[in-house]
């Protein structure tokens, strides 16, 4: 018996070992910019690309996920610590190590590049890109409270990666930087509507975000701004790119959500989780159902 249990033990030890670990990741966090992604892929394509491609893209963009999230965990450690909204991540009570997250960090780190190199040289070429905003983006808000941006410029690369995944080079590639700029403006509005949880405490702390700058209304005017101008460029790839009635529709459906998204402000946990991941979804199949009208 003793054996016996002395197994099971091990194993409920490391199955809370990576429960911790997908904590931290946030796994589902990733679901944001997946469709994103491959919405880029797909606007190369004109279609689905190839099952081998797209598990490229995919590793792809976990891997630069995972990096993300753990350099971002790292380099605010210490901020985290003083905020009682996020005084519970891992690093912050000792649930994961500085060296865990580290290591973290480089896992996603290689499997980022090898699926860059695997992909193609044009994409290796140019892997230090998003490396560079993923660190440049946590440290913004110690200097700017235009921090905002950096977030949605970050998330822009996703549909030039998934262009680039299939067309490796910048010609033609305009309806992926459209989707791209629909990138900046839907999560940098979104990253306003966050950083009002934490007016008072970045206020007190001489850090930067535009609801300590200018308060929680004028902010989320401009939150409001970017996401009208988010759902104007969404709406400007559907007339240059895409066709068909059921498309339209999608792309009325997302600007429906980005309107959503204001009206439930006091409810970020449900505007961030729910109302972003389904965005997310709906611009991948306006994409999807754009390039194939026949769906």
């Amino acid at each position: 018996m003793k054996p016996v249990l002395a197994h099971e033990s091990r194993v409920a030890v490391w199955s809370e070992r990576l429960k911790t670990y997908a904590r931290f990741l946030k796994l589902e966090h990733t679901l944001f910019s997946l469709p994103i992604l491959f919405s880029g892929s797909l606007l190369a394509h004109e279609g689905l690309p190839g099952w081998r491609i797209s598990a490229l893209i995919l590793l792809a963009g976990a891997g630069a996920r995972t990096l993300a999230l753990a350099l971002n965990r790292l380099i605010d450690v210490r901020v985290d610590a003083k905020n009682p909204r996020t005084a519970n991540r891992e690093l912050v009570t000792g649930a994961l190590s500085v060296f865990d997250a580290v290591l973290v960090a480089l896992l996603g780190l290689a499997v980022y590049l090898w699926a860059a190199k695997a992909i193609n040289s044009f994409c290796l070429l140019w892997s230090w890109v998003p490396v560079l905003f993923f660190v440049v983006y946590p440290m913004l808000k110690r200097f700017t409270w235009l921090c905002h941006f950096g977030l949605g410029l970050t998330w822009a690369l996703a549909p030039l990666g998934g262009w680039f995944a299939i067309r490796p080079g910048f010609e033609g590639s305009w309806p992926a930087w459209i989707l791209g700029l629909f990138s900046v403006f839907w999560l940098s509005g979104f990253d306003i509507i966050y950083a009002v949880m934490d007016e008072e405490f970045d206020r007190r702390e001489g850090l930067f975000s535009l609801p300590a700058r200018f308060g929680r209304r004028r902010a989320l005017r401009v939150s409001g701004v970017l996401h009208v101008l988010a759902f104007l460029t969404l709406t400007g790839l559907f007339f240059f790119t895409l066709h068909g009635a059921n498309a339209a529709f999608l792309c009325l459906s997302a600007g429906t959500l980005l309107l959503f998204e204001h009206l439930v402000v006091d409810h970020v946990d449900l505007a961030f989780f729910k109302i972003n991941v389904v965005t997310g979804f709906v611009v991948f199949a306006m994409v999807f159902v754009g390039l194939r009208p026949e769906f």
